[in-house]
């Protein structure tokens, strides 16, 4: 098995001393369950894009960018997501990952009026597919963004959903899985996260620290679903 994934962001500023690149994050949440996997980063912000390989996972990761924002390459980004479900390639979306797919497909992604969206949150899982991973109907992921997938695109179907975020998780055929949370977060990158944090609310802080010890979330439980897709 291999992953490309496709980096977005390098978060080269605000990497902990315990986390030598962001992808090591991605590698560490696969190894748990593959320590097969092969990997390969493009990226995407000077144009690099692997060749679409039926056979390939292709993991779109999170960025501080805005996928609606006028940049080549957010714009080469979204094309080759069209052109990856038109061969139906696996494609993965990870937080802008996840609205990336939305917005290239005929969906649309906004700010949220609910501002900042972190800490450890639970959704309702609400397809077959899904509940075959999370049969209790709960989903626990990492979560650091601030715009939603207002609107699903066309042929996606609903996986997960809560009050915050009414989009959480969708898929598209069977080939297509996004997920608004960071499933490759750790507790002690979340709360480096959060600690890092300028000029959030102080309360909002404190309770997504709060969930960092009251909740586990279940990454590895998504990348098994993402070894599965066909």
């Amino acid at each position: 098995m291999k992953i490309n994934i496709l980096v977005c962001d390098w978060f080269e500023d605000i990497l902990p001393p315990f986390l030598p690149t962001f992808p090591t994050l991605i590698y560490n949440l696969f190894n748990q369950v593959d320590a097969t996997i092969e990997y390969e980063l493009f990226d995407v912000q000077k144009g690099n894009f692997p060749q679409l390989n039926g056979n390939e996972i292709n993991l779109i990761t999170g960025s501080r960018a805005g996928v609606y924002e006028n940049l080549p390459w957010v714009t080469a980004l979204l094309d080759f997501i069209r052109s990856a479900h038109q061969a139906k390639a696996k494609l993965v979306g990870f937080c802008f990952g996840h609205q990336a797919i939305a917005q290239a497909l005929g969906g649309e992604v906004a700010p949220s009026g609910k501002g900042w969206g972190t800490g450890i949150r639970s959704s309702q899982v609400i397809h077959p597919e899904a509940l075959k991973y999370f049969p209790d109907g709960k989903m626990y992921l990492n979560y650091n963004h601030n715009d939603q997938v207002m609107q699903l695109p066309p042929e996606a179907e609903l996986l997960a959903t809560s009050d915050f975020c009414p989009n959480e998780a969708f898929m598209v055929g069977n080939h297509i899985l996004c997920f608004q949370g960071h499933p490759e977060y750790t507790k002690q990158y979340a709360q480096h996260v959060l600690e890092k944090a300028k000029g959030k609310d102080a309360e909002l802080i404190r309770k997504a620290m709060e969930s960092l010890q009251l909740q586990t979330a279940q990454g590895a439980t998504i990348a098994r679903w993402i070894l599965n897709l066909n």
